[in-house]
């Protein structure tokens, strides 16, 4: 049977998925509809058509992580930036613990399920994939293929499972049906956009490519976030976005993250896949505790706290964060000092230790 090659083809099949998936979700009144409903419909549609092999352009992608970093701008102020300030030292120490928590359950991993401890390690640190696979290309003896499932997989399950939370009466106290009226209502107009958003559209496009270019973390977002705020800052005010604009991104993210899985290129994949699964369920009942911790030390909701210590991307979290009006700027702030630390700090760190131990190891032997 020949492949169609066409990426237009290809993209537009992807895209059928992605959108069924939404509709089906929307229509079940599923948490995230457009983000959840396209990244699951993509995976399956990816797995049961063989002939058409899946697509979806970078540059989708990319623009998403664009519209969420403008998003997340229009939230900070110059008080949020002097509660953030004072909120550091809990971020740094929030970060270590759940860093330590992580290490704790990739030793656990890696006896479970007979990965090699570094590999686990370098897999279960949390929001770090575009950090974490390049690292496991350096390090002699890591399985890239197993690194990729386990930041993928826990992705992805913390991309379901933190909405069902979030949603849930056990944490807003209110229905889904009921919030999802609310959003409905909240929706911005188009007549609001024009002419502002031509400005914060220019600069949030220069900063993202400028970013993307000195190779910043998560760059599409960080630099139309970091426009966003200057913008604010100095006065000009940017429109809210209307309601089909935000649903579009999350699909621009759902398609992209359904196609990232590919649990055929594992050994043992059962056993991974398993173990992947209750390692996730441990993290994110580490990110629980923590959020207690910080609700008990700083004026902030334990929807707030919860979303800004969740291991997973600033984009996703940031969507949810969108959905139940939390604090956009204390999320992002703590999202982002893991992530700056988990780009500049770990790698490094993580060298030096496995080259000892690779030497310790080699002595022994």
């Amino acid at each position: 049977m020949q492949l169609i090659e066409s990426k237009w083809v290809r993209f537009l099949f992807t895209c059928m998925f992605a959108i069924i998936g939404g509709v089906v979700f929307q229509m079940l009144h599923i948490p995230l509809p457009w983000l959840l409903g396209s990244m699951v419909f993509v995976l399956i549609g990816s797995k049961l058509v063989t002939r058409v092999t899946p697509f979806w352009p970078g540059m989708l992608r990319n623009t998403g992580m664009g519209i969420i970093g403008y998003t997340i701008g229009l939230s900070f102020t110059l008080s949020t930036l002097k509660e953030i300030g004072k909120q550091l030292p809990s971020m740094i120490i929030l970060t270590v613990l759940l860093l330590l928590f992580t290490l704790v359950i990739a030793y656990f991993v890696s006896r479970l399920s007979g990965i090699p401890f570094p590999t686990a390690l370098i897999g279960s640190i949390p929001g770090g994939l575009s950090q974490m696979i390049p690292l496991a290309e350096e390090i002699k003896g890591v399985d890239l293929t197993v690194v990729t499932f386990l930041q993928v997989s826990r992705l992805m399950m913390i991309i379901v499972f933190v909405p069902l939370l979030i949603f849930s009466p056990l944490i807003t106290g209110i229905s889904q049906h009921s919030l999802s009226a609310q959003i409905h209502l909240a929706g911005a107009s188009w007549d609001g956009l024009f002419p502002s958003i031509w400005l914060f559209a220019v600069v949030c496009t220069i900063l993202a490519i400028l970013a993307n270019r000195l190779n910043f973390p998560t760059a599409y977002l960080l630099g139309p976030m970091i426009g966003t705020i200057v913008l604010n800052i100095a006065g000009f005010h940017g429109p809210d976005l209307p309601t089909v604009i935000m649903n579009a991104t999350q699909l621009m993210l759902g398609g992209y993250i359904g196609l990232l899985l590919k649990p055929e290129n594992l050994k043992h994949a059962w056993r991974i896949s398993t173990t992947a699964f209750l390692s996730g369920i441990v993290l994110i009942l580490c990110a629980l505790a923590l959020s207690l911790l910080l609700t008990m030390t700083h004026p902030v909701s334990f929807v707030t706290a919860f979303l800004s210590l969740s291991p997973g991307g600033m984009d996703q979290m940031a969507i949810i964060a969108k959905e139940v009006h939390a604090d956009l700027s204390i999320l992002i702030c703590y999202q982002l000092f893991r992530a700056l630390f988990i780009s500049l700090a770990v790698p490094p760190i993580l060298k030096a230790v496995f080259k000892k131990f690779s030497k310790a190891k080699t002595a022994v032997s």
